[in-house]
């Protein structure tokens, strides 16, 4: 049971170290490439493939704080007051997610809606399921973010990337996380 635990930890940690490192490579690939990669939205992206892999919400709402932190920290993207706006968003994410999750969400079937007692999610096997609770996710996520950068920065510049384009990135990732999300689950 402790060597489980041990393995468990050990492989969250490199999970989480592999994509903490790879939020802080975001900005310097944009520049290098001179490329607006913020547009495709890669925190949220990166936190997506994090509870892919790990699939454990407490897990993700760590790495909904770490990864802008350490972004900001290392490279200065992004600045402070979009940090703590893009934390609480990818915290919404993971919450929503799981929340929503917690219900067993399967579009096929009735279920009795109890709470789940574990941290894996627990939404169901179905693409339609994962897709929707994703986009909901994502969603509620863009709402806090936009209220908090109302609040925190100037209303003046309040939507920097089209909605078509942020429409656009949730999608592809909501898409994709579903796919793999439900083929991993069989």
């Amino acid at each position: 049971m402790i060597q489980a635990r041990t393995q468990s930890i050990v492989r969250f940690a490199a999970i989480d170290t592999i994509l903490v490192a790879a939020a802080c490579l975001i900005p310097a690939a944009s520049h290098l490439l001179a490329l607006p990669l913020y547009m495709l939205n890669p925190m949220l992206a990166l936190l997506l493939a994090g509870l892919l892999i790990g699939r454990d919400w407490r897990n993700a709402l760590v790495l909904a704080v770490v990864m802008p932190l350490a972004s900001s920290i290392m490279t200065g993207m992004p600045v402070a007051d979009k940090m703590f706006c893009m934390m609480a968003e990818l915290l919404t994410v993971v919450t929503v997610f799981h929340f929503l999750g917690s219900f067993n969400i399967n579009f096929s079937k009735v279920t009795d809606g109890t709470l789940a007692s574990s941290s894996e999610f627990q939404v169901a096997d179905t693409k339609l399921g994962v897709l929707l609770a994703s986009l909901l996710a994502i969603a509620a996520g863009k709402v806090v973010y936009y209220i908090l950068k109302a609040i925190v920065i100037a209303p003046a510049v309040l939507v920097g990337t089209d909605w078509k384009m942020q429409l656009g990135a949730a999608l592809v990732w909501s898409g994709l996380f579903a796919a793999l999300m439900a083929k991993g689950k069989r």
